[in-house]
């Protein structure tokens, strides 16, 4: 088995990349979608997180609020924090009960946004950055996420710079053009990939 960590900073296209990288037959343990099962109506950890921000984090129907919570935790780096520590113990447990499901010769690839930030790097066999320029960034999360720019570079501040996750890369796939251009990238990384198992 080949674990792989993906990452890249918001509006980068590394849900592209893990998206293509599935089309070539790799396994992909998305942390944004388990963390987004581990704080489900019902689970402990909509409750823990329900616990520490109040009922103001939770929807008219009990589900987790997203813009809500959005608002309050990344304006403040200590209540991101402690967000963190309640759904990221959660997610890393999930994580590897999907990947021990895995076959013995599959290329696992474990798309984490807050690897850098994190310091998980060493959890993998190889650390892929998918990277863009930042005004590249902040045009694609006004322009496809609805963001203002405001909004997009509070995200981009509440994550690790480029350069830090740049620092942690074994590969670089470099998404700053059209979405055209990303295929063929990927495509030469799968085979560095597959090489390597």
């Amino acid at each position: 088995m080949l674990k792989i960590g993906l990452t890249g900073g918001i509006g980068a296209g590394k849900s592209e990349v893990s998206r293509l990288l599935a089309a070539h037959g790799a396994v992909i343990v998305d942390s944004d979608v388990i963390a987004r099962e581990v704080v489900a109506p019902g689970t402990p950890g909509l409750a823990a997180v329900a616990a520490e921000f109040g009922p103001g984090v939770l929807a008219a129907d009990g589900s987790l609020d997203r813009p809500a919570l959005g608002a309050v935790v990344f304006a403040d780096p200590a209540r991101l924090k402690a967000l963190n520590a309640i759904v990221h113990p959660l997610v890393r447990a999930r994580s590897a009960e999907l990947e021990s499901a895995a076959a013995p010769d599959a290329v696992v690839v474990h798309d984490v946004p807050l690897l850098a930030e994190n310091g998980l790097g060493p959890l993998y066999d190889l650390v892929v950055v998918v990277d863009a320029a930042d005004e590249v960034r902040i045009d694609r999360l006004v322009e496809l996420r609805g963001m203002t720019e405001d909004e997009a570079r509070a995200r981009m501040a509440a994550q690790a710079s480029r350069a830090d996750r740049l620092a942690i890369a074994d590969l670089v796939i470099d998404n700053s053009g059209p979405l055209s251009e990303l295929a063929p990238r990927v495509d030469e990384v799968w085979e560095r990939l597959t090489a390597r198992r």
